[in-house]
């Protein structure tokens, strides 16, 4: 969340934002309910300050008469305190609610836009081949026998899957070879819960509950099936103050995914480009203020190292205002051309790297403290390596062969145990 501190005095600024976000929240709304929330604590902490006096002249006061006048102002004072820390928890939720649905800074160099279609590309690499008669990854499955959606419908429901055969083996391959990847780069290896408490998922920058909601709730429980391992590693180190001297901590993370996917429709979410249960390796970094920059380039770097070793031609693209999510102060992503995506073929995303400053942190209690007296909030990035289902559908799709066979990337034998399917 933002620093409420900060959106008190910016309070057009953060109006501008919210508006090239399209946030919907009342900021005026906010800075009434903070200055009444900020005057009723005075009022509480001045009333609990008499208290103490009034509890301290009665220690004072050895005649029974003479403390009567002292206990009868005492309870009164009781009571008001009392029915002003029930107002104060009242506003309390108005004012957190308020802030949380308030997005992140934004980055002075982010694109202003509606959506993803006013993304800024910033470089392509890699040709794309020309294939005689491309087929999309479905039409390749089919023919190689390696998905089974039907029957994944019938035992989990629509958009559920069973991967068959060697894409079942590539799918374990890119994992590993992910993980791999990010370990030689220095990165701690972490597996995570696939269940996060609502706290780490509103931190994170979701808002879980409504209509939209991406989220599958636990019932009965404060507890939802997480969407990315950015969730549970950003909660790894909630309530705690890290050494500044041991920053920046960067984690890789392995998790199984699960996205509701409310309001997806059409052809994006064609065949596995959308679906409710994936695999995902993730890079997590803990930062100092002045290291995140620096380190969110170093992930989009990592990111294209990983995609040019898979041999598919990709395009990076600076993510407009519209279409970043409410914790990112800046955000790339990567997306893979896919001879199945439109009509005659596009890039999809396939990775994202976003740096979220302190906003995840401050809601979280992450902060840093250096031996000379140097502290605040750290700053958290986060960046795929590697979302198994449209990795596998760029890896088909590019990979195919004029006879229909498809090539495994040479990075990946070794992982697989075979060079090509069919």
């Amino acid at each position: 969340m933002l620093d409420s501190k900060y959106v008190r005095e910016h309070v057009e600024e953060v109006k501008k934002n919210c508006a090239l976000r399209h946030a919907n929240v009342d900021v005026d709304a906010f800075v009434k309910v903070d200055a009444e929330r900020l005057s009723l604590m005075q009022e509480v902490e001045s009333l609990r300050a008499e208290r103490n006096v009034i509890a301290n002249e009665m220690a004072s006061v050895k005649e029974k008469g003479d403390r009567e006048p002292l206990i009868a102002k005492g309870k009164r004072l009781k009571e008001d305190i009392s029915e002003k820390e029930a107002n104060l928890a009242e506003l309390e939720g108005e004012w957190n609610s308020l802030l949380v649905r308030m997005p992140n800074l934004s980055h002075p160099s982010v694109p202003e836009g509606e959506s993803d279609k006013d993304n800024v590309e910033v470089r392509k690499v890699g040709k794309v081949r020309k294939v005689e008669s491309s087929l999309n990854h479905l039409q390749l499955a089919e023919k190689h026998d390696l998905i089974d959606f039907e029957r994944g419908a019938k035992v989990s429901g629509a958009k559920f899957y069973f991967l068959k055969g060697k894409l079942a083996i590539l799918e374990q391959a890119l994992i590993r070879y992910g993980i791999d990847f990010a370990v030689r780069e220095g990165f701690e290896m972490l597996t995570t819960p696939d269940l996060a408490k609502e706290e780490v998922l509103v931190a994170k920058g979701f808002l879980p509950r409504g209509p939209e909601k991406q989220i599958y709730y636990v019932e009965g429980e404060d507890l939802a099936l997480v969407g990315t391992s950015e969730i549970t590693v950003l909660g790894y180190h909630m309530n705690e103050t890290l050494a500044a001297e041991e920053l920046p901590k960067k984690y890789v993370a392995f998790s199984h995914c699960f996205r509701t996917e409310a309001g997806a429709y059409g052809r994006e979410s064609f065949g596995l480009y959308r679906v409710h249960q994936f695999s995902k390796v993730e890079m997590f970094a803990f930062s100092k203020p002045e290291q995140s920059e620096a380190i969110h380039f170093e992930f989009l770097r990592l990111e294209e190292e990983f995609w040019k070793s898979l041999e598919i031609p990709y395009r990076v693209v600076d993510c407009a205002s519209g279409d970043l999510s409410g914790s990112d102060y800046r955000r790339f992503d990567i997306e893979a051309w896919m001879f199945g995506k439109g009509e005659s073929g596009e890039y999809g995303e396939v990775t994202s790297t976003s740096d979220c400053w302190d906003y995840q942190s401050r809601g979280l209690s992450i902060k840093y403290a250096s031996k000379d007296g140097e502290k605040g909030f750290v700053h958290t990035l986060n960046g795929t390596v590697v979302a198994t289902p449209r990795a596998m559908i760029a890896i088909l799709e590019n990979h195919q062969q004029e006879d229909g066979s498809i090539k495994i990337p040479a990075v990946l034998v070794p992982y697989c145990g075979f060079d090509k399917i069919g």
